[in-house]
């Protein structure tokens, strides 16, 4: 169906598009529609950061914000969730146009700027969503947060999330939010992942249970940057590494409308960048931790090429805007297949 629903979906502006798809699904939901219109994954169970995926195939955060629309997206069969980025306060993001298309290359520039109704907001959308799913819970910093008070934003959202989330993922890799990207380095990176352990370490003995921590990371990393941050995922024993968030290069798209405007591009442009990183940190970290893949699957054979460079798992979001739902059961059927052959 969406084949035939996608072209009437690209003539409205892709923020009008985004949210008329979830309020379409969240109908659909309601009416109990989605198990007609969604091809059920294989069931594939993966373990990673201690917990039991059903099927390796998750949802990148950023298509739900405020987990608002949390059991819609889980009929769709997908291993995992990831809600947010979400932030401690409430914040607008950036100004519309924020959301581009670039259909030729299968690829999509945002600028949203974490745009959210803050982390509060989230959590009552959590509770009552009827999941019970693993579900990770994405956090970031606000935008008028001085860079050098970031961990303080990280460490608000820790603990409000933590005994809600199956595990909490640190986004310090959004192009969106000025100098966010500049934590990702070394001695920035050293402190606030020793900040987020030690709260990590006493929210879980204050509730009796250990919530995973998984940092995300940028594609537009060099190779001694990638070291180091896999030396730093090590020393501090974070969980796993999601790998990756968008990119600022516009190699291959330079021809096409929109090319130049601002903020992160992902879908097809970013495929083997993503899968560089992976590639890379796979052979640093020797399996001291677990990979989620991200950036570019389009099709079962992109999500295959992500675990064969290093990933456990691996999740979607562009890839949805321009294949449609059925791309969650090609992808797990596609790992399934390559895991037996």
């Amino acid at each position: 169906m969406y084949p035939l629903l996608r072209p009437l979906l690209f003539k409205l502006n892709p923020e009008t598009a985004h949210h008329a798809t979830l309020s379409a699904l969240q109908t659909a939901c309601r009416l109990g529609l989605l198990p007609m219109l969604a091809r059920r994954p294989a069931a594939d169970p993966r373990t990673a950061m201690g917990l039991v995926f059903p099927n390796p195939v998750g949802l990148a955060a950023g298509l739900d914000k405020n987990g608002a629309y949390i059991d819609a997206l889980a009929a769709l069969g997908f291993g995992f969730i990831e809600i947010g980025t979400v932030t401690p306060r409430p914040q607008p993001g950036n100004p519309q146009p924020r959301l581009f298309r670039l259909p030729e290359a299968q690829g999509i520039i945002n600028r949203m700027g974490f745009n959210n109704q803050g982390v509060d907001a989230l959590l009552e959308n959590v509770k009552r969503a009827k999941f019970t799913g693993i579900l990770g819970i994405n956090i970031g910093k606000n935008f008028d947060t001085p860079i050098e008070r970031a961990a303080d934003d990280y460490l608000i959202g820790l603990r409000k999330v933590y005994t809600h989330a199956s595990y909490v993922a640190i986004n310090i890799s959004s192009p969106n939010t000025k100098n966010l990207r500049q934590l990702q380095g070394g001695d920035e990176l050293d402190a606030l992942l020793s900040q987020l352990k030690n709260e990590q370490g006493i929210l879980a003995e204050l509730h009796g249970k250990y919530v995973p921590l998984a940092l995300k990371i940028a594609p537009d990393l060099d190779s001694d940057q990638i070291r180091q941050i896999a030396t730093l995922l090590v020393r501090h024993r974070i969980d796993a590494v999601i790998a990756t968030n968008t990119t600022l290069s516009r190699a291959g798209v330079e021809h096409l409308p929109q090319h130049a405007e601002a903020g992160g591009l992902s879908g097809a442009p970013v495929r083997d960048k993503s899968t560089a990183v992976i590639r890379q940190l796979a052979a640093e970290l020797q399996g001291a931790l677990p990979i989620i893949g991200v950036g570019g699957i389009l099709k079962g054979a992109d999500a295959v090429e992500k675990i064969h460079a290093g990933a456990t798992l691996v999740q979607v979001y562009s890839g949805l805007i321009y294949r449609g739902t059925d791309l969650v059961a090609e992808c797990a059927q596609a790992i399934l297949q390559a895991r037996g052959a």
